[in-house]
């Protein structure tokens, strides 16, 4: 197969890549410098998602699209990345690609849902990376209802693994070794996240096996209770599980104090990470493209223990 990825030196799209050049596939990626390390087996796209003409070379005649591109932590550029740069894939695309993956995000359906939540859960994006990674889905959304385009839209929640390059995983096992963590309000919270190699068996099977209809969203991530996380940290390190538990009500008030002072540890975006009570089903992704987790929850977690033990 003939496969192109953007966002192809990023943390998924690097994991992707791999997996489909050890296929056997043929696989271009998108970047908008000549890399300094070479990705083996891979042909580099020189582009930019804001110059229509560069991505010509990247799309022509391509079996898979992967468009895991995206802007994370400049708000100022998000809409110009995430929503005008996949307007211009699309049009680059068109007539091109027989099938298109986009990688989306279950942060789409808000920072902290009050229920479970599914694919039919409306959307409810709060902060700027939310409401433009909704608004890219909805132009994929539209060309695959105009049929100008066939693909589908995969949601992970928080994605995880040893290379990962966001470091609040390592921060919190780091608090718990040293003594410092808490558990905030009643028992029950619950961790939603999801194995990089999980989410890259999703990917593919999005973008190879027969689904069921143009147009599909499906969701992946794993879960399981606050107090099972930190135990099976805990565990890994042959440290005491920590019973330290403290009000809600008082721990956000100290946060919102910490939402104003730099470098201070304590943050409402933390306190609400520590308190979610929902989790994403993903029921449809199993029954529909025959998923399973190939990576549990506590094994993954035990492995960015040993990382940082």
């Amino acid at each position: 197969m003939i496969i192109a990825v953007t966002g192809g030196t990023g943390f998924i799209g690097r994991h992707l890549i791999a997996r489909h050049v050890a296929r056997g596939d043929e696989v271009r990626y998108l970047t908008r410098h000549t890399p300094e390390k070479v990705i083996v087996g891979a042909t580099a796209i020189i582009g930019d998602l804001a110059v229509i003409d560069s991505l010509l070379p990247l799309v022509r005649g391509v079996d898979v699209l992967y468009h895991c591109a995206a802007e994370l932590n400049d708000a100022t550029k998000m809409h110009n990345t995430n929503v005008l740069g996949t307007q211009n894939l699309l049009t680059a695309a068109n007539g091109e690609v027989k099938r298109w993956v986009q990688l989306s995000s279950t942060g789409v359906y808000g920072s902290k849902p009050a229920q479970d939540v599914n694919e039919d859960t409306p959307i409810n994006p709060m902060n700027p990376y939310e409401i433009s990674k909704a608004a890219a889905d909805e132009l994929v959304y539209t060309a695959m209802n105009e049929q100008t385009l066939y693909g589908v839209v995969l949601r992970p929640s928080n994605v995880y693994g040893v290379d990962m390059p966001n470091q609040s995983l390592f921060q919190l096992i780091n608090m718990i070794k040293r003594g410092l963590f808490f558990f905030i309000g009643q028992r029950g919270a619950m961790v939603n996240y999801i194995h990089i190699d999980n989410v890259i068996d999703a990917l593919i099977l999005c973008g190879t096996v027969i689904l069921p209809a143009n147009g599909q969203t499906y969701i992946v991530s794993d879960c399981c209770t606050l107090e099972e996380f930190v135990a099976t940290i805990t565990t890994t390190l042959g440290i005491p599980c920590s019973k330290k538990r403290l009000p809600e009500t008082f721990v956000r008030v100290v946060a919102r104090l910490g939402d104003y002072l730099p470098r201070f540890p304590l943050r409402s975006s933390r306190v609400d990470a520590l308190t979610y009570r929902h989790h994403y089903q993903v029921h449809k992704i199993e029954a529909e493209l025959g998923y399973r987790h190939t990576v549990s929850m506590s094994k993954g977690i035990s492995e960015l223990c040993k990382i940082k033990n």
